[in-house]
């Protein structure tokens, strides 16, 4: 009985839906309500990937009709609710975010239409195809049927290139050997125009600087036969093209302003005569021969568009400036061959600059604090576009809301960095690169840096890395560290802190691995960021190496004690994999989805990784309805959430999954609807965290978490809002981990789960 109460309900719910979405009675008098069209091909013989005909023939059908939900037009009932006199806030609201402007017939006109298709199979190759349509009313709609009668189409039998004797017509003809135009293809005039494109690319790359598509005409030669629909299509140039447009050129001439200003005068500077080439500059900005090296044109060689393009690409890549132009003027010509002068005029940025960021700090592990961070850069620092770039962090950090076990618990955290990145391959032998994309940089670094836990520990650390990094192209990403050290030095810890370590060796060992000494690597290609790709995506691949050199020379010397000058160092190898898919449903509308996946394996001298090399899970940019370093490892869970707790949720192995919609909600404020789910696993068996080595029934361990999220988007510039809670906990019996009583109005209920998160940037 309550199930037939339901669907009566329920009935009653759709009939009342689709009466109130009725909107017959808002047509004004002499309208009909456009409803679509609908298109009938006939055709005469057996034609070739004719579905694409009809999708192509589909698209020309306009304009589109009203959008319809569940066969309810609710986009233009909102539009006439929303429009009518005194409409009230609801449907103002409503008409702003859903309403459609009515189409109506009078807007359509099919014999335009029919001009349109024809007009698309003649340059299909069916000649002396017909249309027709017929309008169909109802009540107060109205709808078009439109037929279209497919003729057979003609066929190629052979492209002729009339020739004459200059070197232009030696070059068409060699480019048609790989034309896309086979005998037996059909008529297309998209295919001709994207020829006509094709060879007029290809001349320019050898050197054709004012060629043009336009000055090539193709013309097909139907009278072969009748009966057979074949067409011969000959292709030649215009008459009239002008003769500088026929001829080759080449570059005569290179002169590059390595510090160009418009207050200058060209002619008053100093020249420097390198490689063929003029740079002209009055006291001496960037050395000549470093310079050189980024361009890929040369003197006596013919015009080439790619050349020039990637050596613009090249000298932006440098970072030294803010504009890189390239300009082509004309020299005199002859008959045969014309005469280029290249020039790039380089404006370079502003040689030193001092940035001060002060920053409020608010964590999902309920630490809070201000930071200030000073970043002083230097460009051009040995005249060949050298960056340094010196960074000093002071942060402050207090937690609250934690209870009375976290009280009084603060972390002071002082840092500087100094980065030397140089626009070139510095090696220990010298390397010429072959990169023509961009140029693989040179990055030095060094830093130390201070972490004060209030009453638990001090921990101090001293990095340095070198390394190279480069774009293979748009979309790819290198970079690798041959050279990464590092030193981490616990010190003055208390009592608790020491039984923390005690009652958990890997713990200890993690924090005993003082000195790192590797090499790591890292690859991403990204396609996420054109809004205009339905799909985008990204893979981001990450290797970490250490203490393998180290083991070998130990080995090599019959040493057997795992350290280095003294210091223990770590030994592991370790993996990351992200995954990212965007499918972008309009400009406005994305589902996002990502998959991480990363494993770190100790081995040799090391049981476990070193602490600040393990995965840690939860916060802001991972599972966000739980906080951070509060998931796992696996289904452990400490007796007592205080502050010992937040050094046991690390582990060697991290699988995460997220999935969120964003949408727009007014200008720049979005919205988004996500879950999350993820854990962090051990990969050998510890007795302090019982349940944490990863097994084969992961997925029975996941954490699960959903929530809402506000955006403040402005263009470069995201503030994130998310408020999440879980759904899955993994801690707990099995048979009782899914569920959520979502006690909204108990205040111990939303102290426990619901988790509140800031950030910048979107979080993948």
């Amino acid at each position: 009985m309550k199930i037939k109460h339901f669907i009566s309900t329920l009935i009653l719910i759709l009939l009342a839906t689709v009466y109130s979405c009725n909107v017959k009675k808002f047509i004004p008098e002499g309208e009909f309500l456009y409803k679509g069209a609908d298109l009938k091909v006939n055709t005469e013989s057996q034609i070739n990937e004719l579905d694409q005909v009809e999708e192509e023939l589909e698209g020309l059908l306009r304009p589109e009709p009203n959008s319809k939900i569940f066969g309810m037009y609710v986009g233009l009932w909102a539009h006439y609710k929303g429009t009518q006199e005194k409409p009230g806030f609801i449907n103002r609201f409503l008409n702003k975010k859903i309403g459609e402007e009515p189409v109506y017939f009078s807007q359509v006109d099919p014999s335009r239409t029919e001009d349109l298709i024809l007009n698309r199979l003649e340059n299909r190759g069916f000649f002396y195809s017909t249309t027709d349509s017929e309008v169909l009313r109802k009540g107060k709609f109205a709808s078009v049927d439109y037929t279209a009668e497919i003729s057979t189409p003609y066929t190629l039998t052979e492209v002729v290139v009339e020739r004459d004797s200059m070197e232009i017509d030696k070059e068409i003809i060699a480019m048609m050997q790989e034309t896309k135009l086979d005998s037996g293809s059909r008529f297309a005039l998209n295919t001709l125009n994207a020829e006509r494109a094709r060879i007029d690319s290809t001349l320019k790359e050898k050197g054709y600087y004012n060629f043009n598509s336009d000055f090539l005409i193709f013309e097909a030669d139907t009278n072969i036969s009748d009966s057979l629909r074949l067409f011969k299509l000959y292709l030649r140039l215009k008459k009239n093209v002008p003769p500088n447009g026929i001829i080759p050129y080449k570059i005569d001439t290179i002169n590059v302003f390595p510090n160009y200003s418009i207050d200058e005068d060209g002619e008053s500077l100093d020249t420097t005569f390198y490689d063929n080439k003029n740079f002209i500059q009055g006291n001496l900005v960037f050395k000549p021969k470093l310079l050189n090296d980024y361009i890929l044109i040369q003197d006596e060689q013919r015009y080439n568009p790619t050349l020039s393009k990637l050596s613009s690409n090249r000298l932006s890549t440098i970072g030294n400036y803010k504009f890189v132009n390239l300009r082509y003027e004309e020299l005199a010509t002859n008959d045969s061959l014309g005469h280029l002068k290249a020039s790039f005029y380089l404006s370079p940025m502003t040689k030193r600059s001092v940035r001060a960021e002060l920053l409020a700090v608010s964590k999902s592990n309920n630490f809070a604090g201000p930071a200030l961070n000073l970043v002083y850069r230097n460009r051009n620092l040995f005249k060949g576009g050298e960056t340094l770039n010196l960074t000093g962090r002071i942060g402050y950090e207090f937690q609250i809301a934690g209870g009375e076990d976290r009280k009084g618990l603060t972390s002071l955290e002082l840092g500087l960095n100094a980065d030397l990145i140089f626009p070139r391959v510095i090696f220990f032998v010298p390397i010429k690169e072959k990169f023509s994309y961009s140029v693989p940089k040179t990055k030095m670094g060094v830093g130390v840096e201070y972490l004060s836990r209030g009453g638990l520990y001090n921990l101090n650390s001293v990095s340095t890395n070198y390394g190279y990094f480069w774009n293979a192209n748009q979309f790819a990403y290198h970079e690798i560290n041959p050279i990464s050290l590092s030193v981490v030095n616990l010190s003055k810890t208390s009592p608790e802190f020491d039984k923390i370590l005690d009652d958990n060796p890997f713990l200890k060992r993690s924090f005993e691995q003082n000195f790192i000494a590797g090499i790591n690597y890292t690859f991403n290609y990204n396609k996420l960021n054109d809004r205009f790709r339905t799909h985008g995506y990204f893979l981001g691949v990450g290797l970490d190496f250490a203490g393998n050199t180290l083991s070998l020379v130990d080995k090599a010397i019959g040493k057997d004690d795992g350290k280095f000058l003294g210091l223990e160092y770590a030994q592991y190898g370790k993996a990351d994999l992200d995954l990212r898919y965007h499918l972008n449903i309009d400009k406005k509308q994305t589902i996002a989805t990502r998959l991480f996946a990363g494993v770190g394996v100790p081995f040799g001298n090391s049981s476990s990784l070193p602490y600040v090399k393990q995965y840690f899970s939860g916060g802001p940019n991972s599972v966000r309805a739980f906080r951070i370093r509060s998931i796992g490892p696996g289904t452990y869970r400490p007796e007592n959430f205080d502050v010992n707790s937040f050094f046991d949720q690390s582990g060697d192995i991290r699988l995460e999954a997220n999935i969120e919609y964003r949408f727009p909600i007014v200008s720049l404020l979005k919205g988004a609807l996500f879950m999350d789910a993820g854990n962090i696993w051990l990969m050998n068996e510890n007795e302090a965290l019982p349940g944490g080595k990863f097994t084969k029934t992961w997925w029975n361990e996941l954490a699960v978490g959903t929530g809402v999220g506000l955006r403040v988007d402005i263009q470069f510039f995201v503030i994130r809002f998310d408020l999440a809670t879980p759904v899955r906990i993994p801690y707990l019996e099995e048979g009782e981990r899914w569920g959520n009583t979502f006690d909204i109005g108990s205040k111990t209920w939303r102290k426990e789960n619901l988790i509140f998160n800031f950030a910048i940037g979107y979080p993948f």
